[in-house]
């Protein structure tokens, strides 16, 4: 939280110079298709934080009865709009929905995510240049490891999950910073034995406290990005209202291990 409230800050003033500076207020469209619980939720946490930045902030609400060629045409409106200058579709999308080709849609200069191929091709590519945008999950993960002085040069580093959102960008993240880095997934032996070895976990394969305890070795760094909606087994967890909540969210860490 101490980092998220200077990050707030610092982006907040910037925001302001560059309302008196450029008369622009940066603007941000968030695209989010039907109504998938975890998906809502990061969209309402990123609503939050944009309005209280000081952002220009669309939401584009649609049904998952969309077709993907309307999609895209939804997509290619904010293309054209200047008043937008990043487009953040949020995935997973629905079945049906060919998410390559509709991030594939987005402007390379309205990327808010960092999906864009190119973003992706430069991020991996030593030298050359930088993306003009980093998938943000990862940046998030790589941001706390600096502000909080975790070096990474030549410490084992275990990301667990290898999804194009959070995964595969932190691997050459964190690579980039000269991390040697363990991609464990679905297919991986003996994860548990890679964890016990990390001096960095980034735990991000969404399964509600699949991390225990035991595969963390003394002193290492452990980031959980896991957002996982299980059901409520807790009575004493209950709503504004005094009812026992039928659902809670779980990261992928075990952190009461």
């Amino acid at each position: 939280r101490k980092v998220g409230k200077s990050l707030t800050d610092e982006l907040k003033s910037k925001v302001e110079i560059m309302k008196a500076s450029h008369n622009c207020v940066p603007g941000l469209a968030v695209v989010l298709v039907g109504t998938k619980s975890d998906s809502m939720q990061y969209v309402r946490m990123k609503k939050k934080k944009v309005a209280e930045i000081g952002f220009h902030s669309v939401d584009v609400n649609l049904p998952d009865t969309i077709s993907q060629e309307e999609l895209i045409a939804e997509v290619q409106k904010l293309n054209m709009d200047p008043m937008i200058h990043g487009i953040l579709v949020q995935l997973p999308l629905p079945v049906g929905i060919d998410s390559n080709e509709v991030l594939k849609s987005i402007s390379v200069e309205k990327d808010a995510d960092g999906f864009h191929a190119l973003n992706v091709g430069n991020m991996w590519l030593s030298g050359g240049d930088p993306p003009l945008a980093v998938a943000c999950t990862p940046a998030g993960c790589i941001e706390l490891l600096q502000r909080y002085d975790i070096k990474v040069s030549g410490k084992n580093c275990v990301v667990l999950g290898r999804s194009n959102i959070v995964g595969m960008p932190v691997c050459a993240l964190l690579q980039s910073m000269n991390g040697t880095v363990t991609c464990c997934h679905s297919r991986t032996k003996d994860t548990a034995e890679k964890c016990r070895k990390a001096d960095i976990i980034i735990a991000a394969v969404g399964i509600a406290e699949y991390v225990r305890g035991d595969w963390i070795k003394p002193g290492a760094v452990v980031i959980d990005v896991g957002i996982n909606r299980v059901k409520n087994n807790d009575p004493s967890i209950k709503t504004k209202t005094g009812e026992m909540k039928e659902y809670v969210m779980k990261g992928d860490v075990n952190f009461d291990e």
